[in-house]
């Protein structure tokens, strides 16, 4: 199923981030929309990483947390242009934050499987290290340009 099919809007950006608070502040901002502002965002991301680390192996990272007013999910893809140790056996270099509403159960467990499919394939990782900015990257998974801040 195309991450299209399962999220309302995916935005992308070459970070220069450089910890874990850092790039989960970057992808917060992304996040965020008239439903679910930045900091209530970051908050709940940063809130999930106490739980345990959302790092899955192969340098990628999958923060995700839920935001009580949003209508649907939300993701953020960032490519890091130095790694950053986010509590995992290696350093993440590729980060695919998700903000849910409150009531998705199955269907979180289900965007998460669909992500952690997506990075394990080596092409599609391999390709969006080598991605040069955000366009190369939405391309890449296949995700049209967002159309503006819902």
């Amino acid at each position: 199923m195309p991450l299209t099919d399962l999220m309302a809007a995916v935005q992308t950006e070459v970070c220069t981030a450089t910890d874990r608070d850092s790039v989960l502040l970057a992808a917060a901002r992304l996040l965020a929309c008239r439903q679910a502002n930045a900091e209530q965002i970051h908050h709940n991301l940063r809130e999930r990483e106490t739980l345990g680390s959302t790092a899955i192996g192969h340098g990628i990272a999958i923060p995700h947390g839920r935001a009580p007013a949003l209508e649907s999910p939300r993701g953020a893809l960032l490519k890091l242009e130095t790694p950053v140790d986010f509590g995992g056996d290696e350093p993440v270099d590729l980060v695919f934050a998700i903000a849910v509403p409150a009531h998705y159960t199955h269907q979180h467990l289900m965007l998460l499987s669909e992500l952690a499919e997506l990075f394990s394939e080596p092409a599609i990782r391999d390709a969006l290290r080598a991605a040069e900015d955000a366009d190369a990257l939405r391309a890449i998974i296949d995700v049209p340009p967002p159309a503006s801040a819902a």
